[in-house]
């Protein structure tokens, strides 16, 4: 537990650093939009190419990963569901507390991986990233397209933003890369390598400069709700599916820590762009990413991580 938890520090150190930069003032506020679009756009797009396009394949078990990491999203994702039988919300909330619900920080999950398992648990959670943050995207324009304010909704704008996403074809672009079996240039790897080097830090800062600890006060019950089932009920379903199809110590519990990652920002834009309850996603983001300092330690040590 104690070399997980030196392993994760530095990550949540970056994040409240990030945090107090910007609250603080330290750095002009006309920073932070053209470090996150540099990051977005250059540096961690680079990363998860280089990652994926040298990864071997055949040493990952593909079918395992992604059962294990879309299964307990489906199951986080049907706690939420269940949950609104019980307690009905209004669409825009409920759509903003089911993407708190399933979709994780790339950021912190990169950074978390390589810290504690070096490139072994880089290499699984870019492939888990691979996997599954396309297809979250998707199901994520489908939720707010149904139950967003239609009338602010615009699924086509965001489909296409979504077409063109850096990190969905940086990882597909390494997917089709790796499965060509065509060798890259040394010079354009390192390239790529130096690139995404910039990226974590820089990533972990600018989560910690986004956290809004005011917007959590809005609405305090769906927030809570959205981080049980993400901070705690995902990272259970990842380890009982994963163990029961057999995958190794270092790939279960980097599916684990992979299904405890707090929240991704990118959940506050689209509720923004399609109709849902951005104060509530934003409140959603902040208080997960302060949870998951205890949170996703935790999950790692229970899955023997």
């Amino acid at each position: 537990m104690s070399a997980v938890l030196t392993a994760l520090a530095p990550i949540f150190i970056l994040i409240f650093l990030g945090y107090g930069l910007r609250h603080r003032r330290l750095l002009p506020e006309e920073f932070w939009l053209p470090c996150e679009r540099l990051n977005y756009f250059c540096l961690f797009p680079s990363l998860m190419f280089a990652q994926i396009a040298t990864a071997d394949l055949a040493d990952l078990p593909l079918r395992a990963i992604a059962a294990t990491v879309l299964g307990a999203a489906a199951a986080g994702g049907a706690l939420i569901f269940a949950g609104r039988l019980l307690r009905p919300q209004a669409g825009p909330t409920f759509s903003s507390v089911l993407q708190g619900a399933v979709r994780p920080n790339t950021y912190v999950g990169v950074a978390a991986a390589t810290a504690v398992f070096g490139r072994p648990g880089l290499m699984a959670t870019s492939i888990a990233i691979a996997i599954a943050i396309p297809l979250f995207n998707i199901l994520s324009i489908l939720i707010l397209a149904f139950y967003g304010e239609q009338k602010s909704a615009d699924p086509r704008r965001l489909a296409r933003a979504i077409a063109g996403n850096p990190v969905v074809v940086s990882v597909l672009a390494g997917a089709l890369a790796n499965l060509s079996g065509l060798p890259l240039p040394a010079v354009a790897l390192e390239t790529l390598h130096v690139l995404g080097s910039a990226s974590l830090p820089l990533g972990l800062l600018s989560v910690g400069a986004g956290l809004d600890l005011a917007a959590a006060r809005v609405s305090l019950g769906p927030v809570l709700q959205s981080a049980a089932v993400k901070l705690v009920a995902l990272p259970f379903f990842a380890y009982w599916i994963g163990s029961g199809l057999g995958l190794d110590r270092v790939t279960l519990s980097g599916m684990v820590l992979f299904s405890a990652l707090p929240c991704t920002p990118s959940a506050y834009i689209m509720a923004r762009l399609l109709g849902g309850d951005h104060r509530v996603a934003a409140g959603i983001i902040s208080v997960q990413t302060l949870v998951a300092g205890v949170t996703m330690p935790m999950a790692l040590a229970l899955s023997g991580g």
